[in-house]
């Protein structure tokens, strides 16, 4: 009842925390501290195992599990693996359905999976149709067909997994290639602003303004302020002409 029970708590989509939370309070987490230090001066420093042994029952869940034996665990009802690979169709227990290749040479570079899969969606049509005449006659009898629907159905998506890493790569070429278009981009607006700057300042270079003498009498110095304000109008206007 409890193996049942525990299996249900994996398997929920929102499952309830480990019951074993409780053991992390902040005193055991003190002792276990301290015993780690312990085993680490007495094995050598750093050195030193990972694991403990020896600890008290209170403090057993504060040390890390070790890695599954046969490298399977399950997480939400979901089995997963510590080698990531896809598993064969007969690791399964599916019924392995395409004929161009067997199951062990999946692999090579001239299986023919395009061709595999087209086979496989008329064979879906093709028992589809069965089925619609199985259930028309006697709906008892389709469980059968709908077995070879599974069947063809886990067949096919198989296949798809098999080009995963392909898609991998080639999503991972594409936004890489896509960085790389982007950074030169970037590179080439900012050397055209930096060059569009230099020829602003060899301009500014090239401008000559006289001066305009201010008069040393009595003169009137309302025309020589006026003067050098136009003076001044003409610079700008210079200016704002180099940065058009």
């Amino acid at each position: 009842m409890a193996d049942q029970q525990e299996s249900n708590t994996l398997a929920s989509t929102f499952p309830n925390p480990p019951s074993f939370w409780r053991d992390f309070t902040p005193d055991k987490l003190a002792r276990f501290d301290e015993l780690k230090a312990v085993h680490a001066q007495q094995h050598g420093g750093d050195s030193a195992p990972t694991r403990i042994p020896g600890l008290p029952d209170e403090l057993i869940n504060l040390q890390p599990p070790l890695e599954p034996a046969d490298g399977r665990w399950r997480v939400f009802g979901d089995q997963y693996m510590l080698d990531d690979k896809l598993p064969t169709l007969e690791e399964q227990g599916i019924a392995n359905l395409p004929s161009t290749a067997p199951s062990d040479s999946r692999d090579v570079k001239h299986f023919d999976r395009a061709l595999e899969l087209k086979r496989l969606a008329k064979s879906l049509l093709l028992n589809f149709l069965e089925l619609s005449g199985t259930l028309s006659r006697n709906a008892s009898h389709a469980e059968g067909k709908v077995q070879d629907l599974r069947t063809l159905f886990i067949n096919f998506h198989h296949i798809l997994n098999e080009y995963r890493p392909h898609q991998a790569r080639e999503s991972a070429i594409t936004m890489m290639q896509e960085h790389l278009d982007r950074t030169r981009t970037e590179t080439m607006a900012i050397r055209t602003q930096v060059d569009k700057a230099r020829r602003v300042l060899d301009g500014l270079e090239s401008l000559s303004v006289p001066e305009v003498p201010k008069p040393l009498g009595d003169g009137d110095d309302g025309d020589w302020e006026a003067a050098a304000l136009e003076r001044e109008s003409d610079s700008w206007a210079a200016t704002d002409a180099l940065f058009a």
